[in-house]
């Protein structure tokens, strides 16, 4: 699926969105995720989308 943002503000939050997210993810997994860009890009598509998050 084609993801795109208006400008760079629009990626940078929703970056820091996902970071956020990403770390309430590591905590509930108890350790740290290699894969993190996967996750992150997973997170801005599907929230893009208006799609369920991962968690």
């Amino acid at each position: 699926m084609a993801t795109t943002y208006e400008s760079v503000g629009d990626l940078a939050e929703a970056l820091r969105r996902a970071a956020k997210a990403h770390g309430k993810h590591e905590e509930l997994t108890g350790q740290e995720d290699p894969d993190w860009p996967d996750w992150y890009a997973l997170y801005m598509v599907r929230e893009h989308a208006g799609e369920e998050l991962p968690t």
